[in-house]
């Protein structure tokens, strides 16, 4: 889900949602001016018209930007029954004035203050039909007292909406990913995912909650995908594919009400994007060093991706190796890491990663699991972490002792930020790569140290 455009077209179903009636596609633009011409008069106070015109625009964007119908399975956007939705009559007159001012505001939508999809502006003729929001007649009289449009708008729908202008016009394609989602997968889309079944626990709490949407489809994501097909009689596999997609922005909609007048409306920060432009040189922090210790693992067993220092600083080094990546796989060489190359990187890490025994044995590390552990994590890669810091604790008393039972809770979390601390980690709890990758590096000194003996070769050339 992304900020809402004008889409260049709509497809509209010509009778009952569930009706055997033809669809027809037509540009966006004409669409209105039909809407428009067949609902209100061109007699009709200018103020009056805008105000309509701009909550016939914003219900037909509502329709289109949740998918209502397409969640549904339907291969529409919008259908012509004004017992859901609004007129559309093929072929009818168009009014000239209509046509003019729709030609100024086809690119405009109404929205809730601190939100971003357009405003179900729910509208009905207000003579024949009373309903709970805009109601046409009676906008005549209001702009006839003075009222702009917006000040009309506001009488129906609040005082907290606003105009959103210049909207960008674009080709709309459905939202659903084009790849499975599963376990080991990086993006935007899982992120989405994992923002969509948090909010849909707080109606269904058998559903587990994602500690953090950050993307990254690991174990939490697998188990909430896997309640949320149970509790809605789905297979539980814990894949999402184009079925369970639609199924999870259906659920999601209905319990967020997008698609009502009391919606409790999309943030921001509920579609900000993980990688909205791709990482590139001059970046810094912990995403670029999760992306330099997949390259510096790949390197391992490809040889023609260089090696490279994990630190954080995406400099020529990391672009040198982002590129040998892209074109080991096939992909445009640009040097960039867009969504489309850490993708690639990180199901290359995994494939690898995922054939490795996750299980620990003493004097054994064994890479990142591809995936933050934090609070509420659980498996077999948190009880390694646990081993891990038990046994290094045997040289760092600092540490505290842990229960080695897999589930990351506050204990674990206060012995990782200790970790962090006393090897200059930022102490935030979570084990990244850079924490993964240094406590996997203590262990093994530790581990190597209590295994020497006085006098014993260390197998490494000390100093000079």
């Amino acid at each position: 889900m992304a900020n809402p455009v004008i889409p260049e077209s709509i497809t509209v179903h010509l009778g009952e949602p569930g009706d055997d009636a033809p669809n027809i596609t037509v540009p966006f633009i004409d669409y209105i001016k039909n809407v428009a011409s067949s609902k209100i008069y061109p007699t009709w106070p200018e103020t009056a018209i805008r105000a309509n015109i701009l909550s016939q625009i914003s219900f037909a964007l509502n329709r289109i930007y949740t998918e209502y119908y397409r969640s549904r399975g339907y291969d529409f956007d919008i259908t012509n029954s004004t017992a859901h939705d609004q007129s559309f009559v093929p072929g009818r007159n168009i009014y000239y004035n209509i046509s003019r001012i729709v030609d100024e505001i086809f690119n405009s939508y109404i929205v809730r203050q601190g939100y971003i999809e357009p405003f179900f502006a729910a509208h009905c003729d207000g003579i024949e039909v009373i309903c709970e929001g805009l109601m046409q007649w009676d906008t005549v009289s209001l702009a006839q007292d003075g009222l702009t449009p917006h000040q009309i708008l506001q009488r129906y729908f609040g005082e907290d909406i606003d105009i959103v202008t210049d909207v960008p016009v674009e080709g709309v394609t459905p939202s659903v990913p084009t790849r499975l989602l599963r376990e080991g997968v990086f993006g935007n889309d899982v992120r989405t995912v994992q923002v969509r079944l948090n909010r849909i626990s707080r109606n269904f709490p058998a559903i587990p909650r994602i500690p953090t949407p950050d993307g990254i489809f690991g174990p939490e994501t697998t188990d909430a995908v896997k309640a949320f097909q149970e509790a809605f009689g789905l297979s539980p596999d814990g894949i999402v594919g184009k079925g369970v997609w639609y199924r999870i922005l259906n659920v999601y909609n209905a319990v967020k009400r997008v698609n009502e007048l009391d919606s409790e409306g999309i943030s921001f920060e509920e579609i900000q994007n993980i990688l909205p432009r791709g990482l590139r040189e001059g970046d810094t922090g912990p995403i670029v060093r999760e992306l330099q210790y997949l390259l510096a693992y790949l390197h391992a067993y490809e040889p023609t991706l260089p090696a490279l220092t994990i630190d954080g600083i995406f400099g020529p080094e990391t672009k040198k190796a982002v590129t040998a990546a892209q074109r080991f796989f096939g992909l445009p060489e640009d040097g960039h890491a867009g969504a489309a190359t850490y993708d690639r990187i990180y199901r290359a890490y995994r494939g690898i990663r995922d054939t490795v025994p996750n299980t620990y044995e003493e004097g054994i590390t064994l890479p990142y699991p591809g995936y933050p552990l934090r609070i509420g994590s659980r498996g077999d890669a948190v009880k390694l972490i646990q081993e891990y810091l038990n046994y290094i604790r045997q040289d760092y008393d600092e540490i505290p002792q842990l229960v080695v039972d897999g589930v990351f809770g506050p204990a674990t979390q206060n012995a990782v930020m200790v970790f962090q601390r006393l090897f200059g980690i930022e102490p935030n709890g979570i084990v990244g790569a850079q924490t993964w990758n240094e406590m996997a590096a203590v262990y093994h000194d530790v581990h190597y140290d209590r295994q020497s003996h006085p006098g014993q070769f260390p197998g490494i050339v000390i100093g000079l």
